[in-house]
């Protein structure tokens, strides 16, 4: 197995050094972590508890359950609950208080709707998440109030590690996210298969799909059956100049026996052989001869027509082959996990089959090992079903370990499940601390299911996405009618993806409408050509005036003031190179965080556009200045759009309506009254920030404070939820840089 495999796993901890080359999307963030965990043991200044979302992903939603996972490790810390699966909490013991304010009646639709009402939210708090659709007991979701969930007795192959395991406790079999895939009854195979919409949602390879374009596929002309046969396959890469390349891989058959075990030769240069995971050297493989193509020759004619391959997280297996297969059981993917996270292969093998894998001891991972390993937990699950595997109550066994790792050693089966369903408000019980909940409700134990609480009206998904569009749009000209499309396009595509341009004839002279993908494109292209000379003619290039982008300009400087854009530079002009161009010439980019490369939803191509986020205003601001010099060559400005927001907009669906100008008959004397009324969204917003600005202000330093906007349910559908959290001091002091 290889470290990608790993990624389930727990980080390793912060003195170990670790040789990386990144070719990845966060490569550059690994990087950086590296080098900022090195300065932080250098300097002696005092800690402070801080928070990190870097790997967060823009279109990823924070469960509900893990917000309890954090507000849980914010109290109590590593030495009783593992660490939160989705951001970083850095000196824990250096917190002095956590606070959670909940707004109910909000979304993240109003957020943004009203954002020059949220003073101190858009200031003050640089990370951000998207929330889901609001549940029935949201309140009780965040703080744990769930019913208790206990496990029954454990395999065999756990009891030593687990002691008093004969513990006669039950578990709710409906809730474990494996029956609630599969059902509680046996499976058949072709049930296990994934389905091409999962191989897609996972990122197999897949033909037809512009990254396979040279992938080998694999001759499936057989129907598969419950008797089709299944092929353990694994394979083991290193790091070459041009990313991660196969050097061993092993096939093995139903009955354990080892049909292919081959070394092979990478094309490229090797920066990085990988040896503590692929126990791959330089002397291991410097006789070896064969080659990529030959192991795909070999492995089509091994493979019977009606082939099954199993594998674990078989997505890397396959891209390292360049290979496509249809019909795959994962078994990362097929021993299903809460909240989206994968079980790693050496727990599945102890808890299911009783066997260790991947010992400490061993020189590297056995490819071989690995393959019978999957191969094994495929057919005990086609053997005993879904509902034994939901018996043995696989989270909280890994929660287990995960305890144990952190230094803590329960004494029994039922304590475990006990301190993985402890609620927020029992923790912070157990260490005197206090939980502040700031809402308008009555009963503080419910939130939108309740009566007594005034759900403010919302406007739809529709309007924030014409606003947007709205503002990402601008109209150029005069042109002569003998202007040069072809260079006039390419002119404006320079600042940024450019969805439509339009040529508008209405007026005397002919004027062009562009629509750009990105807020940053317009604004660069307005800042940029405004009152310059094109083709001999003096420009003008605005926005359309309407009734949602009249306070634009404004909307925009406080964009630009946002905690999380301060420290973030948007890139136009970048080519597929541009990401090891950056990493060879790190050193001039100082306090790098991330670098964010879009790629097209439909084609999977890298876009001619990025953002890069740095940890400080200083540094994005120097970042920028270089990258837009003569030696880059790039065009640029300070980000706009919060990375969740973009992903958010364009996961919204078109709109048909032009952007200009909408005429609305003028509101009666009653109606503008009541659109005065203190239950406005609006006034409720304005409101709403100035209380938690006066409560912030009274936090002492090092607070954890969490701001949440549930989300709400509306005549156009369930409008999703917004988080905002920072460390006071931490937060300060960014506002300060």
């Amino acid at each position: 197995m290889e470290p990608e495999k790993e990624r389930t796993g727990r980080t390793p901890k912060k003195g170990r050094k670790r040789r990386r080359v990144p070719n990845k999307l966060v490569g550059a963030s690994e990087v950086m972590r590296d080098r900022w965990d090195l300065e932080e043991r250098q300097q002696p200044e005092a800690k402070k508890a801080c928070l990190s979302t870097i790997l967060l992903s823009d279109t990823r939603e924070i469960t509900h359950g893990q917000l309890c996972e954090l507000l849980k490790y914010a109290v109590l810390g590593k030495s009783s609950v593992p660490k939160p699966s989705w951001c970083q909490l850095f000196h824990q013991n250096h917190l002095n208080n956590v606070v959670v304010v909940i707004l109910q009646g909000m979304s993240q639709l109003h957020f943004y709707r009203f954002y020059l009402e949220f003073g101190l939210l858009r200031k003050a708090f640089r990370h951000k998440f998207c929330l889901p659709p609001p549940s029935s007991d949201f309140l009780a979701d965040i703080i744990g109030l769930q019913k208790k969930q206990i496990i029954g007795d454990l395999p065999k192959g756990m009891e030593g590690s687990l002691p008093s395991s004969s513990s006669e406790v039950s578990i709710n079999l409906q809730n474990d996210p494996i029956v609630k895939k599969y059902g509680s009854k046996k499976v058949s195979l072709t049930r296990c298969l994934l389905t091409k919409e999962e191989m897609k949602t996972y990122h197999f390879p897949l033909q037809g799909f512009p990254d396979c374009e040279n992938f080998v596929p694999i001759k499936c002309c057989g129907s598969i059956t419950n008797s089709s046969p299944l092929f353990g396959l694994d394979c083991e890469m290193c790091l070459t100049s041009k990313g991660r390349e196969l050097t061993r891989i092993s096939l093995v058959a139903e009955g354990g026996c080892c049909v292919m075990d081959e070394l092979v030769k990478p094309d490229n240069k090797i920066v990085d052989y990988l040896t503590s995971f692929s126990g791959i050297t330089k002397k291991i493989l410097n006789p070896v001869t064969t080659k990529l193509k030959d192991v795909q020759r070999q492995l089509k004619a091994l493979l019977p027509p009606n082939a099954v391959l199993v594998g674990h997280s078989l997505d890397l297996d396959l891209r390292a082959l360049k290979m496509i297969h249809p019909y795959v059981i994962d078994t990362s993917l097929l021993y299903v996990r809460e909240q989206g996270r994968r079980f790693k292969l050496k727990f599945l093998a102890k808890v299911i089959l009783g066997k260790d894998i991947q010992c400490p001891d061993r020189f590297g991972h056995d490819a071989t090992e690995d393959a019978r390993t999957a191969l094994e937990l495929a057919r005990y699950f086609l053997k005993y079903g879904p509902k034994k595997i939901a018996e043995l109550n696989l989270e909280a066994l890994a929660s287990h370990q995960e305890l144990e790792a952190a230094g803590l050693e329960p004494r029994n089966t039922a304590e475990v499940v006990q301190q993985l369903n402890t609620s927020v408000l029992e923790c912070l019980d157990s260490v005197g601390q206090k939980l502040l909940f700031l809402t308008r409700e009555a009963d503080a134990t419910e939130l939108s299911s309740s009566q007594n609480c005034q759900t403010i009206k919302c406007l739809s998904n529709k309007e924030m996405k014409i606003k947007w569009m709205e503002m990402s749009t601008v109209y150029a000209g005069p042109f002569s009618k003998n202007c040069n499309l072809r260079a006039l396009n390419r002119l404006f595509e320079s600042f940024g993806p450019v969805l439509s341009v339009t040529l508008t004839l209405e007026s005397h002279q002919p004027h062009l409408c562009i629509q750009y993908e990105v807020l940053e494109g317009a604004q660069l292209a307005i800042e940029s050509l405004d009152g310059s000379l094109v083709e001999g003619t003096c420009i003008k290039v605005q926005r359309p005036v309407t009734e949602l982008t009249l306070d634009c300009d404004i909307l925009v400087n406080e964009l630009e003031q946002d905690s999380e854009n301060r420290g973030t530079i948007y890139l136009s002009g970048v080519s597929e190179t541009f990401k090891e161009h950056l990493l060879q010439q790190s050193s001039l980019f100082l306090g790098l965080e991330a670098l964010i490369l879009p790629k097209d939803l439909k084609n999977g191509k890298q876009k001619n556009y990025c953002f890069l986020r740095f940890k400080t205003f200083g540094s994005a601001h120097r970042a920028l200045g270089i990258l837009t010099g003569k030696n880059w060559k790039l065009k640029g400005r300070h980000a706009l759009t919060p990375r969740h927001l973009h992903s958010w907009l364009r996961g919204l669906p078109p709109e048909s309506r032009p952007p200009g100008l909408r005429v609305i008959p003028p509101p009666s004397e009653q109606e503008a009254v009541q659109m005065l009324n203190l239950d406005h969204p609006k006034i409720a917003a304005w409101r709403w920030g100035r209380k938690i600005g006066k409560l912030y202000h009274s936090l002492c330093s090092g607070t954890l404070c969490l701001i949440l906007l549930p989300g709400t349910e509306s005549t156009h559908g369930s409008l999703s939820g917004l988080g905002l959290m920072g460390i006071k001091d931490e937060e300060e002091s960014n506002i300060l840089n």
